[in-house]
């Protein structure tokens, strides 16, 4: 069996919430979180482990950099959190010139230490240009890299459409394509609540009498989850737990070679006309990483706005 270990590189608000989220949840056998600021990762991991009695065993280190690296040898996923935080006001895209002086170290001390089949998942803003560039950096093949891409964005839409329809957000189906940014694209014409078509469900509401979402609003709610995020950190200074929710998410279909279909982040190559770029598409996820892209037939809007994204 493929060894459960997974190395989180970054103890800022992400990775700490990622490293704890992937313990409660019981992810994984092994993990380890490390930092340049060697202090701050080991506080994290001492604080997580006061309350290992509670938890199912799992074994937990913490390191600096660059000695710390030399975990990665034998982790089947190593999450890259490490970078500079949104500020407000800023964009993701914003967050590129600063992110890329970060990740040239990193992948300088993770790279040559990898297992031959380890998965590399990024977490870091942009996470899409930083995909790509982890990529073209790491010679690896495109399904061994993978991109948080627009996993919490689903969610977030799931989240609005399920509390405007008066349902359970897990009886939501839907999905946000193209870039974890301004430009994503949420996937109105696929949605459906427990597989009746978003538009089906909203006409039986309205003729019940009940609360339904009239489908003019569906933009709007797209507006909410496209500034989500810049909500929260005007309000808190950061996002970290939903994100840490995301990646633990993505972190058990690979574990777990779950076969899963998640909006992560990676390369295209030709699917809707788009060439040699890392952005989300629904796609099957599991031990191999990004194992396949699925081709869904999306409105001419849709399409139109993806190829922009």
């Amino acid at each position: 069996m493929k060894k459960r270990k997974i190395v989180v590189a970054g103890a800022g608000y992400v990775g700490s919430a990622a490293l704890y989220t992937l313990l409660t949840a019981g992810t994984a056998d092994e993990l380890v979180l490390l930092d340049i600021n060697a202090e701050k990762a080991e506080g994290d991991v001492l604080d997580m482990r006061h309350g290992m009695s509670f938890l199912r065993p799992v074994t937990l280190y913490a390191g600096g950099t660059p000695e710390g690296y030399a975990h990665c040898a034998d982790a089947a996923l190593v999450i890259l959190t490490a970078g500079a935080a949104q500020r407000p006001g800023e964009t993701r895209l914003d967050l590129l010139e600063r992110n890329l002086c970060v990740f040239d170290d990193v992948l300088e001390g993770i790279v040559p230490r990898l297992a031959p089949e380890a998965i590399i998942l990024v977490v870091t803003n942009p996470v899409d240009v930083l995909t790509r560039y982890v990529l073209a950096r790491s010679g690896l093949p495109p399904g061994r890299v993978i991109g948080s891409g627009t996993v919490l964005d689903t969610s977030r839409l799931k989240v609005a459409i399920a509390g405007h329809a008066g349902v359970d957000a897990r009886d939501v189906h839907t999905f946000i394509v193209g870039e974890h940014g301004d430009t994503k694209v949420p996937v109105f014409s696929a949605t459906t609540i427990s597989g009746m078509r978003l538009a089906d469900y909203c006409r039986q509401c309205a003729q019940c009498g009940g609360s339904a979402i009239a489908l003019g609003r569906m933009h709007e709610l797209h507006d909410e989850v496209r500034d989500a995020a810049y909500e929260v950190i005007r309000k808190k200074g950061a996002t970290c737990y939903a994100v840490a929710q995301a990646v633990n998410r993505i972190a058990e279909a690979v574990l777990g070679d779950q076969k899963a279909i998640l909006t992560v982040s990676g390369l295209v190559d030709g699917l809707h006309g788009i060439q040699g770029v890392c952005l989300s598409l629904p796609c099957v996820v599991g031990a191999g990483g990004l194992e396949k892209q699925l081709n869904v037939c999306y409105s001419d809007e849709e399409a139109a706005a993806l190829r922009h994204s």
